[in-house]
Parts: structure tokens; sequence; C-alpha cells
């Protein structure tokens, strides 16, 4: 079952949209950080651990000036990180809704830059107001995906405000009252001193997230720089790797022997095949992009799923 698990993962990692590539990324870092406090649980007598709470403020967004300057990463490992089951089941729920009517309107290869940039921008506002407000007073601590998901939650909004969404109880409601009312609630709950901080760091998403789509009319793509830092990362890792498997082979060929007919015709007939396997991917490939991964049928996907694998 594991290992079933495991190749659905892998495939919809790799030839799934953005959406689905940034939820797996955050639930499989929900699932590893949970089962590092099992451990630390047990290890320490079925008692929390505090090594755990440790860990934890090691990948989160700090307002301490000290903190942040030496753990500068957490401005962006913070918004993959979630502890609570509500805090990362409702950030996914509206990263999926939302992220795919982003995808559609301007494309799935500006999601993950609106995520990015708009969990930056939420880190920063949360930096900011902790340091100029009361509430920052000895160091606080901001984890989890709302502002980059907030970001693409009012892009949508922005782009498409007379878009209809069915909501439960309350029917079909235009897109912009929704946001309008998500925003609405992050203000009125900021003087509530339970999630002050969090709050201002998904007004931060929502204003990044607003700007993006108005800067994005006017000609300024924001999410290309971002793309290019990626494409460049990814390359990286890709000749990394490859120039680990290329290796050279030595060949030995027998002067003596000669190639017979049949040899010949059985290399021909193995071009012959690869060819038809090439066609046949590159059909499923189309088909992907115009339909969709899961317009695919369980054959195609199993083709696919091989295919990838050589």
């Amino acid at each position: 079952m594991l290992q079933s698990i495991w190749d659905d993962v892998k495939r919809q990692f790799s030839y799934g949209n953005a959406v689905i590539r940034i939820i797996i990324v955050n639930v499989a870092v929900f699932v590893l950080i949970h089962l590092v406090n099992l451990t630390l649980f047990i290890v320490n007598g079925a008692q929390p651990s505090p090594a755990f709470d440790a860990l934890v403020d090691f990948f989160s967004m700090s307002s301490d000036w000290k903190y942040f300057l030496t753990h500068p990463w957490g401005i962006i490992t913070s918004m993959f990180l979630h502890v609570g089951v509500w805090h990362i089941l409702w950030n996914m729920l509206f990263l999926y809704w939302f992220g795919r009517i982003v995808g559609d309107f301007i494309g799935n290869q500006r999601v993950l830059p609106i995520y990015l940039l708009g969990g930056i921008a939420g880190a920063l506002l949360f930096f900011i107001s902790a340091n100029l407000m009361a509430y920052g007073e000895g160091g606080r601590f901001a984890l989890g995906a709302s502002a980059g998901v907030m970001a693409i939650v009012v892009a949508a909004g922005t782009i498409a405000p007379e878009y209809i969404m069915r909501l439960l109880l309350l029917g079909d409601v235009k897109l912009k009252y929704i946001v309008a009312a998500l925003v609405f609630l992050d203000l009125i709950f900021i003087p509530q001193g339970s999630n002050t901080g969090g709050h201002f760091a998904h007004l931060g998403g929502a204003l990044f997230g607003w700007l993006f789509v108005r800067l994005l009319r006017s000609g300024t793509d924001l999410s290309l720089p971002v793309n290019q830092v990626l494409n460049t990362i990814q390359q990286f890792f890709q000749s990394l790797f490859s120039d680990r498997r290329r290796r050279p082979k030595v060949v030995y060929r027998n002067p003596n022997r000669k190639e017979t007919f049949r040899n010949s015709r059985g290399n021909a007939a193995s071009d012959s095949q690869r060819m038809n396997q090439q066609e046949r991917l590159d059909a499923i490939l189309d088909k992907i992009k115009l339909s969709g991964y899961n317009s695919l049928t369980e054959e195609e996907k199993e083709f696919l799923f091989n295919a990838s694998k050589d």
C-alpha cells in the first residue's frame, strides 16, 4: 500500500500543476515534522519534547531581528511549515480552490511565484508590525502558508471578480465578495490578540496578490525573474545528478565477429519499437496539455509513469 501511495505522489508531483505540487510539498513537510515529533516524544519518555519546539522555531519566521539575521531561511521555509491539522487543512483547501482559478486565467507558471512572493511579503509585514507594536516584544514566530495563500486568493479575486463560486449553505456567490469577506475578517481579528502577527502576514500576502495582478495588467510580470531563478536551480540539480548517472562505458567488440542479417533485423525492430513508444509518449503529453492529467486512462498513466523511470 505504501509503495502504491508513493508512486501516486511521485506521478502527481511530476505531471500535476503548480497547485498540486505546492500542496504535496506542504503535506510532506507536515507529515515529516510530526514523525519527528513522535520520535522525540517516545525518546523523551512519552513527554512533549522541548527539542520539537526548537526545531519548529528553527524553520519559522522570527520577529526578532537578531534571530532572523542568523536564520534568514525562515522567510522561505516558514511558508511550507504547519503544525496544526486545521491550519494546514484550510490553507490547502483555499490554495486548491483559488489556485486553480489563478492558473486557468493567467497561467500555471505564475501560481508558484505568487505563492512565494506573497509569502515573503507577508513575512516582511509580520516582521515590521511585530517590531513596531507591543505584541512583538520578546520575539514571536510565524509559520504556515497563509500569506502565500492569501496572495493567491486576492489575485484570483482581482483577476475574475465576477467569477461564481458555489458555497455550502449560501449557494452561488461572486468571487469579489468572498475575497472581500476574507480580507475583512483579517482586519477585524487583528485587535483580538490571539494571532495578531498572523493576520498582519495575511494582509501582506493579500496586498501583494492585488499588486501582482495590477502590475501584470500594466505589462510588468513579477513571475518572470522568480521563474528564471527556479529554472536555474532546477537545471543545476538536474545537471548534478545527470553527471553522476552518466559514466563512461567500456565497450569491447570482437573484430572477427560478423554481423548477420538476423542481427540487423533485430536492431531495426528495436529502433521501430522505440519510435512507437516515443510517438505514444508524445500523444499522451499532448493529451495532458489539452485536457489535463486526469483525462488519461489508467493504462496511459501507467505507461507515462514507466517512461519517466527510463
